[in-house]
């Protein structure tokens, strides 16, 4: 019956059905006049040099889709990529922002594996999450399951995925093995912690020193931590010579100077460490010994640069599944956040740019709330 019925209509019959098609595939309420976006033209403090811009899009072409942004975190990298100091940069003008979660609200009409109202992260990096919407190839884009949470989908591409690769890539952990780290409070802290209790590997979490340290001590236990010392209580510490727990093999580094000299003093012999930041601002200093009758190994690990090489990769498909299901089923806890509304966006650059370590609060910007 179908086939009888097109073979009455004319060519531009069709034509005209097809065009109509296309333009109800394409249609959604995007307000193309009121499009906000933060830009910045020149290299420098976030508060000096962003600034609020209003634009329209085009209804998406072909191979496009059209994204409206919900939530944006506002990461370390993301201040010093608008600083000029971090390592790969877009080209100026530049819209920041590397993370987020957005929903699909038009699509072009030669997409075929997008949908109006699937939600979606950025696949690459300088997208620019942080404005109201945008269009985006296809390719530029991933889905996500919508029964992981909004704030989880938005902080997917960063730090789960550093400790994930982290403690995947460098030794071949076993259940019962034991992983030491500092900044264990921080974002990839937090993932650490909870990937090495769902994989059973132990972990030991140094942390800086406050007043509610108790409170802090508790919170990442609840986490799964298996112990969480500060940096005075690491360098006494005698977990490992009494066997309370093995030697570790893999230390993770975000500090550096005296805090990784004291994590890398107890690594067993071959143990690797890696280093992924530098939030002290020191050098990593290693006593010769560790290199010579330790057989200790130094690493560096750049999630920006894992992700180029391993782009369409099916190691970077099945992490980003795992990590989805682990989401979706609640085994995975986002740290804790505080959304700030996009109007109040000098809120989280200052806060992100200014923070010691003792906060424990990720800012993520509310792309919904001008």
């Amino acid at each position: 019956m179908v086939i009888y019925m097109r073979s009455l209509v004319s060519p531009l019959s069709r034509s005209i059905v097809t065009n109509f098609m296309s333009f109800r595939k394409m249609t959604a309420s995007v307000k193309t006049d009121s499009v906000k976006s933060l830009f910045y033209k020149e290299y420098g403090e976030p508060v000096d040099v962003l600034h609020v811009t209003t634009q329209s899009i085009n209804q998406p072409e072909n191979n496009q889709v059209s994204v409206k942004w919900l939530l944006a975190p506002v990461n370390p990298a993301d201040i010093n990529t608008i600083q000029g100091k971090y390592p790969s940069k877009p080209p100026l003008p530049a819209i920041p922002g590397n993370e987020g979660v957005g929903e699909i609200i038009a699509i072009g009409s030669n997409v075929k594996y997008l949908n109006i109202g699937d939600r979606v992260i950025p696949n690459g990096t300088h997208l620019g999450t942080w404005r109201t919407h945008a269009n985006y190839t296809v390719e530029e884009l991933l889905k996500v399951p919508k029964e992981v949470g909004v704030v989880e989908a938005s902080m997917l591409n960063v730090n789960p995925c550093t400790a994930y690769r982290m403690l995947k890539d460098f030794v071949k952990l076993k259940p019962g093995d034991t992983v030491i780290q500092n900044g264990g409070n921080s974002a990839v802290g937090q993932m650490i912690i909870q990937l090495c209790k769902i994989w059973n590997y132990k972990s030991v979490s140094v942390i800086r020193d406050r007043p509610n340290i108790e409170e802090l001590k508790n919170y990442l236990t609840s986490l799964g931590a298996d112990e969480i010392l500060t940096e005075d209580e690491i360098r006494k510490t005698q977990i490992f010579k009494t066997k309370k727990l093995p030697s570790p093999k893999l230390a993770l580094n975000c500090i550096c100077g005296q805090n990784a000299l004291e994590v890398l003093r107890h690594l067993a012999h071959g143990g690797i460490m890696v280093t992924y930041g530098g939030m002290s601002r020191e050098p990593l200093t290693v006593p010769t010994s560790a290199l010579i009758f330790k057989d200790i190994t130094l690493k560096g690990f750049w999630m920006t640069a894992w992700t180029k090489v391993n782009m369409n990769s099916k190691e970077r498909e099945k992490m980003f599944s795992e990590l989805g299901a682990l989401f979706k089923d609640k085994r995975l806890k986002a740290p804790p956040h505080k959304l700030v509304p996009f109007c109040q966006y000098q809120e989280a650059v200052i806060n992100a740019l200014h923070t010691d370590g003792r906060t424990g609060v990720k800012y993520i910007l509310d792309m919904t709330k001008l």
